[in-house]
């Protein structure tokens, strides 16, 4: 069978998605989670755009050591040393090097001729090369490019290095027909194609983006690039998990296989959908929580007598197992700390700490802890800013009826060290809540999506909640979660407001459309 390397973009083109901005701290953890998944190339950004972004591809560089680490490059110098600084440090350092191939991108993009395209491409390509051991060159809208004039920059960038070339279906366009014989003539046609590899990468405008993956594998790729939970610029990137589960699921029709570790695919497809706030949808392939659910009568007696009669693939395969009671009130800090390592953190004593009271705070609430309860409680803490001056919330009251205006009473700890406290009215409650907080903070404040969720099932179920907004002109996004559906809102709100603070220099992005 064929090795299929996996290219993750997770925190590349997946944090282009609009409206999410990951911190460091985030990126780190999506990081060591897509390591244990076991992808073998991880774009961990596009350490040119902004400060931050750099800061982030450095510390992924030097913490990951089993995937080997790569940042994105336009097709100049200056991007080419900013990510060999960046990237210097990974057990593999590689660059992705990136120019426009189609017409319409090379006449009003680029203002370029193609002769000039090739000069531009060669030339970086080649100067990459004096210092990274592996370069990736991608020809930006290949799927809309001239069939011939890619033979010719593709040969010309193996002859200056490249030992990967990249052929993306930018704005999702192609149709797995189409990009099969892409390939296929690529493969044919091009005399010095034994000396690189081909890679896939494509969006999921039309909805074809793991279609036109397979049909790239079937052609003669051997690199599939793609992000968890499908998320990335307009509609999204190829599925990664969608694209490993159909080759293990249909290994008869596609004779590949690749080093992931399926059963990471829902802890992963998590852990991303936590920290962007880009929740699931419950129809989604593979890891969508109506995936292994069967509401039909048919279906049910099938799946009671059988369970291959109506699902192709098993919850075990993917990491979905049942919430069985996994600590409760009285389990120590040896216990929880065994549960921890079991799920695969590595806190530090001062975080293990942190994690275990926030552990006792919810059992004095909830009898029954979970997998995915803990899960909340390491994600929130394994990212919390220690140090970092910020709003904290001391206390609240939200008075709410039928035939009354809504009322809260708000108490803060501001970043100043002082306590604030004053009372709002709204038009509901969580309005209420934040029109008070708004009120008690400097920040010019601007909400644009509030999203609520729950984890786990039950009435004490945890609540939680993720926000957009604008502070001071800047976009971030918060998260917030507790038992009280208030409580989570109030957390959301100010974490988006302390993300402020600590993501002031890093919100600078420069979208990369590949």
């Amino acid at each position: 069978m064929t090795r299929i390397n996996i290219f993750d973009t997770t925190l590349r083109d997946g944090e282009q998605s609009p409206g999410v901005n990951l911190n460091q701290l985030e990126k780190i953890e999506i990081a060591k989670q897509l390591e244990r998944f076991g992808v073998d190339i991880m774009e961990a950004g596009f350490p040119a755009s902004s400060k931050g972004d750099f800061e982030a591809v450095r510390k992924i560089a030097q913490s990951i050591k089993n995937s080997s680490v790569t940042g994105l490059a336009r097709a100049i110098k200056s991007d080419i040393d900013i990510a060999w600084d960046a990237l210097k440090d990974a057990e593999e350092p590689r660059l992705h090097v990136f120019i426009a191939t189609s017409p319409i991108h090379m006449t009003y993009k680029l203002k370029k001729t193609p002769d000039e395209v090739i000069k531009t491409a060669v030339e970086t390509v080649k100067y990459a090369r004096q210092r990274f051991p592996k370069v990736q060159w991608s020809a930006e809208d290949a799927s809309r490019s001239d069939y011939d004039f890619l033979v010719r920059i593709i040969e010309e960038v193996i002859d200056a290095g490249a030992s990967v070339v990249n052929l993306p279906d930018t704005v999702g366009y192609t149709t797995p027909e189409e990009y099969g014989k892409l390939f296929r003539y690529v493969k044919e046609n091009v005399r010095n194609i034994d000396q690189a590899s081909l890679s896939a990468h494509c969006h999921d405008d039309l909805g074809m983006a793991v279609a036109n993956s397979l049909a790239a594998a079937e052609n003669g790729a051997t690199q599939i690039e793609g992000t968890i939970n499908g998320i990335g610029e307009r509609a999204g990137n190829a599925a990664l998990e969608e694209f490993a589960v159909a080759l293990n699921i249909r290994h008869d029709k596609y004779p590949f296989h690749t080093n992931l570790v399926l059963k990471e695919i829902k802890r992963t497809s998590d852990l991303v959908s936590r920290f962007t706030g880009m929740m699931v949808p419950a129809n989604k392939a593979v890891v969508g929580r109506n995936a292994f659910a069967h509401e039909s009568g048919i279906h049910q007696d099938g799946v009671l007598k059988n369970a291959s009669t109506y699902e192709i693939i098993t919850p075990e395969l993917v990491g979905i197992t049942s919430n069985n009671l996994v600590l409760g009130k009285h389990s120590g800090r040896h216990a929880f700390k065994d549960k921890i390592k079991s799920l695969g953190y590595e806190l530090t004593e001062e975080k293990l700490q942190d994690a275990f009271q926030a552990f006792k705070l919810l059992t004095d609430h909830k009898k029954e802890v979970t997998d995915d309860d803990l899960f909340t409680i390491l994600t929130d803490i394994q990212t919390d800013v220690k140090n970092v001056k910020k709003y904290k919330l001391e206390a609240f009251q939200v008075q709410y009826g039928s035939s009354n205006l809504p009322t809260a009473t708000v108490a803060l700890h501001t970043p100043e060290e002082t306590r604030v406290e004053t009372a709002g009215t709204g038009n509901g409650s969580v309005e209420a809540l934040y029109n008070t907080i708004e009120s008690l903070v400097k920040e010019e404040i601007h909400l644009t999506d509030y999203n609520l969720n729950s984890v786990g099932k039950g009435r004490d179920a945890l609540a939680e909640v993720h926000v957009k907004m604008t502070v001071n002109d800047v976009s971030v996004s918060g998260r917030g979660s507790a038992q009280d559906v208030l409580e989570a809102s109030a957390q959301a709100f100010l974490n988006a407001i302390n993300r402020y603070f600590y993501n002031i220099q890093t919100t600078t992005k420069e979208a990369a459309p590949l």
